[in-house]
């Protein structure tokens, strides 16, 4: 199982990096893991994934999910209709590169951490933080079961 890729430890670490990430922005982020990529194209799991998390209910439709099939290496990055209709095309590309750097030496948490606040932080320039925002969704990563 996916969750078994990960230690305890850094499911706390991970899911501490969401909350400081939504700190900077009024965005949502997720992270879904599971073993193996569904579909032929990675981008159409991630975006099954969105829908099945129910990622679109935000008020501001700014939720952005950091899908991963782990042992198939194949991850996506996606943001809901409210981020793509604001930002630039390629957004999600530095985020990328800095997940990529570390999970080419095999630091599956630390690549993971560095994208989502690397997300909150890009995000923060669209989508700031409120005083009164509310935590629309979960925090905690999910895991598919295969």
């Amino acid at each position: 199982m996916a969750e078994n890729q990960l230690t305890k430890d850094e499911k706390a670490e991970i899911k501490a990096a969401i909350e400081k990430a939504e700190l900077n922005t009024s965005g949502e982020i997720r992270v879904h893991l599971e073993n193996h990529c569904k579909t032929e194209n990675v981008l159409d799991r991630a975006a099954q994934m969105f829908a099945e998390l129910k990622m679109h209910k935000t008020e501001q439709r700014n939720g952005v999910l950091i899908y991963m099939a782990i042992k198939d290496h194949k991850f996506a990055i996606i943001g809901d209709a409210g981020i793509n209709a604001n930002v630039e095309e390629g957004f999600w590309d530095i985020t990328k590169e800095k997940m990529v750097k570390h999970f080419k030496e095999g630091r599956l948490a630390q690549g993971l951490i560095e994208g989502i606040l690397c997300a909150g932080q890009r995000l923060k320039e669209y989508f700031p933080y409120q005083s009164d925002d509310q935590n629309e969704l979960s925090d905690d990563i999910s895991f598919g079961k295969n």
